[in-house]
């Protein structure tokens, strides 16, 4: 039986995610009515998400106040922060504003993501492992929960980019995976998840930001392939969300020169060819189509403020994200609209869609967040069964040599597992779990170590006959680089060629490369992320407790290939 969280629906939102579409391009009264007491200004700001920083205080919270009630901006986008605080600012924003503000968040892994003192949802490379989209599917309906009660309505994910790129510097494991048919199954999983219990999915990024090498936060990536490319790999998980309803499609900052050469280092966002051509009359979108981040260097460095969000709109999106400049937006689109660039009578259609979108989501009839029991709220003893049960579909055990694991406890009363921290300092979650289970002796290689230090460990780690290797990136994210030095890989080489090493990977999958003789190991095992249901299902898999049910979503190297998982 699939699981659906009880969630309250808007009395006129319908389940199916089609209906989403549907309202979107059907008349009625509510829109209308607010529409009407619009001047022509104020449309074109209902076309406008701008960002909150609730960690940031009083001068950030002023100058969106200010934006809301001078220009009468669309929506918020929230960043940094904490659910009390944000739920606080929320309602605020709300009261001073004209229309009720969409509320949104780049929550690829839930709210999590973005705020202190709430869940932490894996993120797309550990769920790309799952064989049970249920699962995925089931999270979907638990962030939908937790936007909710946070008084927010549009999320932008699922991240649909195939990355068959292992030098991508900033999708990797933002990615489900290097095959476009587990990419699709997943992420619409995902928007089903959230659409079917009344928060909007975003689809991103258009079309198709798996296969760079550069970031768009930081430059322009230049792609070079065409049509007959996409269309048989990028586009494909994107057409399969639109037939099935998804509500927002979000559009990346590339240059595809064989799709739109018009002008020089334009990127797909502000390109008529990919947004109109493509995207909305050969794909049939007629959902929201929304720029990513505008204060992007992807846009900024080839294109000025006000400049970029008249091409946008030109090109045909919906709504822009980030401005550099609201006021010199507006204005550059005012012009705009007088030089005959694009009319008034279609900027006013799409800001009939977004009123749309609010109505869907139920902003005819708003109502505060309620500050009681957020964390509580946000909490739930589901939430952490799904994050149970979502880390021990990922978990992958790509060796078992000799039968390694399951890892039997030591007969001998003073004998212990050796359990060694890689880039951790101070005892780890996993090092607690394994403790709970047999006795271990605790050992921390941390980043910058000294010889003096590592001839030490190394010489206290040949006394056992046992060794347990977790390794940590730098962060509580996934990371490309472990940031480790030589010599701290070659002592886990080293540790591998003894023969006596079971290695689980608290990280990135394609960080395995990052040590010569990994292939070499007789136990291993791939968490993907440092989240503590992860350390768990490891501990649980090295003692028999479950069994491994992850694949490796992408190919790492020859010796570990998508698909791989005993």
């Amino acid at each position: 039986m699939v699981f659906k969280a009880p969630v309250v629906l808007p009395e006129d939102t319908i389940k199916y995610p089609n209906a989403l579409i549907t309202t979107l391009n059907r008349r009625n009264t509510w829109v209308d009515s607010v529409f009407n007491r619009l001047t022509p200004a104020e449309r074109i700001a209902q076309l406008m998400i701008v960002e909150a920083f609730p960690n940031n205080g009083k001068k950030n919270e002023e100058d969106v106040l200010n934006l809301i009630r001078r220009y009468k901006v669309g929506g918020i986008i929230f960043f940094q922060g904490g659910p009390v605080r944000q739920a606080k600012l929320t309602n605020k924003f709300q009261a001073a504003s004209k229309v009720p503000l969409l509320i949104s968040m780049d929550a690829e892994s839930g709210v999590g993501m973005r705020m202190d003192s709430a869940m932490q949802y894996p993120l797309p490379m550990l769920l790309g492992a799952i064989n049970n989209d249920s699962l995925i599917y089931r999270m979907g309906t638990e962030i939908a929960y937790e936007f909710k009660r946070l008084g927010m309505h549009l999320n932008f994910a699922p991240v649909v980019d195939i990355n068959n790129n292992p030098n991508n510097p900033v999708i990797s494991y933002r990615s489900f995976g290097e095959n476009k048919k587990d990419v699709t199954s997943k992420s619409l999983a995902y928007m089903l998840g959230m659409q079917e219990h009344g928060i909007i999915a975003t689809a991103k990024h258009f079309p198709g930001h798996g296969d760079t090498d550069v970031d768009s936060h930081l430059d322009l990536p230049v792609i070079n392939y065409g049509r007959e490319r996409l269309d048989t790999l990028e586009l494909y998980p994107f057409r399969a969300l639109i037939r099935s309803g998804v509500g927002g499609i979000m559009v990346a900052h590339m240059h595809l020169p064989q799709l739109d050469s018009s002008v020089q280092n334009i990127p797909t966002t502000l390109s008529r060819p990919v947004v109109t051509n493509l995207l909305k009359r050969e794909l049939d979108f007629s959902g929201l189509i929304i720029t990513d981040a505008m204060v992007m260097k992807g846009v900024t460095k080839y294109f000025k403020s006000g400049e970029a969000e008249v091409m946008a709109l030109v090109a045909g999106n919906d709504i822009l994200e980030r401005l550099v400049s609201v006021p010199v937006a507006i204005k550059a689109i005012q012009a705009a609209i007088r030089e005959g660039k694009i009319s008034q009578a279609e900027l006013d259609r799409r800001c009939k869609k977004v009123l749309a979108a609010k109505y869907w989501v139920g902003l005819n009839r708003y109502k505060p967040v309620p500050l009681q029991n957020i964390y509580q709220d946000l909490h739930t003893s589901r939430a952490h069964e799904t994050n149970r049960r979502l880390a021990e579909g990922a978990i992958t055990m790509l060796h078992n040599k000799r039968n390694i694991l399951p890892l039997q406890k030591p007969k001998r009363k003073k004998q212990k597992i050796a359990v060694m921290a890689v880039g951790a300092a101070r005892p780890t979650f996993f090092q607690r779990k394994m403790a709970e289970r047999a006795p271990i002796e605790a050992f921390w290689l941390p980043r910058r170590s000294t010889k003096k230090n590592r001839d030490l460990l190394l010489k206290k780690l040949k006394k056992h006959s046992q060794v347990v290797i977790a390794i940590y990136g730098p962060s509580i994210r996934p990371s490309n680089h472990l940031g480790l030095s030589k010599e701290e890989r070659d002592l886990v080489d080293q540790l591998i060629r003894d023969k006596r090493a079971i290695v689980t990977l608290f990280d990135n999958a394609y960080t395995l490369n990052q040590f010569s003789d990994m292939a070499k190991t007789n136990g291993l095992i791939v968490g993907y992320q440092q989240l503590p249901a992860v350390q768990e299902a490891a501990a649980r898999l090295i003692f028999g407790e479950i069994k491994p049910n992850g694949k490796l979503p992408v190919t790492v190297s020859d010796h570990f290939k998508y698909g791989d998982g005993l």
